[in-house]
């Protein structure tokens, strides 16, 4: 319920009297309810949690602090009740967590009660307790095997699909819930495509091969990349692979709390500007990781939001050459208080597989 208070905390900041959670990472979050459907209600005394027929049990075995309401017709039939009873008249919601037609319908069905958008609920999950970093971690670690174990396989001549099939088998059968995302694997040429996904090109002598992979453990995520070089790396392999590594390096030794997530990926960018491949890294230099794959903070060039420990982020430098192949180096770490920790321990020297 310590989350619930940081919630009613943000709702007396923004002037609201109820917020409506409707999406699921921040429904989890703030429930513990990992049910796909519901809506949660908190006011300044009540925590309740709409669930249809279906999840009624699972609701009340893993949300003991909420009040669990059944919904035996639409949400909205029962959410209008449940406002119209207890009179409330300023319901915040998700501003990203509701469609268009629902914040219409729901405007119109909740009156006289005002609907406000919240842009800061997820920003509670950005601090991880020690609970959720446990999580990721075994996360990590199942990915980290995923990756000693393809190892294997990576060699000319196997299809990129395969790849990608045996590392979701893998993670599946060592204790994932699923894989975090549709695995990447993006040989030669078509490892310059950032999120290429796994396709039918086979393996070839002198292919960069690059592989982002994550695994779901309760719930939470890990969300690793390496790129590795078949059967020999050429001058334009080792050159390319030690400026993505360089700049990774110098990230994880400079991130620290205190630093925006702006001033974090200028330490990486600032190493592959200075070797003469700036346009060549496209993306931000890393994203939140928890319940979601892509949450915040960022690290970014227009991330202005203040890093703090508890944060888990990744951080993956990359460099994309259109026609020839790209290398993209990606761990996942904690912020400390004194700076960062990786939890990802899959080795990142350039391998050279055959």
């Amino acid at each position: 319920m310590t989350r619930v208070d940081s919630l009613r905390a943000l709702m007396d900041e923004r002037g609201v009297e109820a917020m409506l959670i409707h999406k699921a990472e921040n429904r989890r979050h703030l429930t513990g309810f990992t049910g796909s459907a519901g809506f949660a209600l908190i006011t300044a005394r009540d925590a309740l949690l709409l669930v249809d027929f279906r999840y009624v049990e699972q609701a009340g075995a893993e949300a003991p602090g909420f009040e669990v309401i059944r919904a035996d017709r639409q949400f909205i039939d029962t959410l209008a009740e449940v406002v119209a009873v207890r009179g409330l008249s300023r319901i915040g919601f998700e501003s990203d967590g509701l469609s268009y037609q629902q914040y219409d319908e729901f405007g119109r069905r909740l009156a006289p009660a005002t609907l406000v958008p919240v842009d800061a609920v997820d920003r509670l999950r950005w601090v991880k307790d020690r609970d959720e970093i446990d999580r990721i971690t075994r996360a990590v670690e199942i990915a980290d095997r995923a990756f000693a174990h393809v190892r294997g396989m990576l060699r000319p001549g196997v299809v990129e699909r395969e790849i990608a099939l045996e590392m979701e088998f893998f993670m599946r059968r060592h204790g994932a819930e699923k894989e975090a995302f549709e695995t990447i694997v993006a040989s030669g040429p078509r490892s310059a495509l950032p999120h290429g996904r796994a396709a039918g090109r086979t393996l070839q002598a002198g292919d960069f091969v690059t592989l982002d992979f994550g695994a779901v453990v309760a719930g939470y995520v890990s969300d690793c990349t390496r790129t590795v070089v078949l059967t020999e790396a050429s001058a334009k392999h080792e050159e390319i692979y030690g400026i993505v590594l360089r700049a990774q390096q110098e990230a994880l030794a400079g991130i620290k709390p205190g630093m925006t997530g702006r001033e974090a990926d200028a330490v990486a960018r600032a190493v592959i500007a200075d070797a003469g491949y700036g346009e060549a890294f496209g993306h931000g230099l890393g994203h939140g990781v928890g319940l979601a794959v892509h949450e915040g903070p960022t690290l970014s060039p227009r991330e202005e939001a203040t890093l703090a420990p508890g944060m888990v982020v990744t951080v993956e430098p990359g460099i994309y050459l259109p026609g020839w192949g790209g290398v993209r180096i990606e761990d996942l770490v904690v912020i400390t208080p004194d700076g960062c920790r990786s939890l990802t321990r899959a080795p990142k020297e350039l391998l050279v597989l055959s």
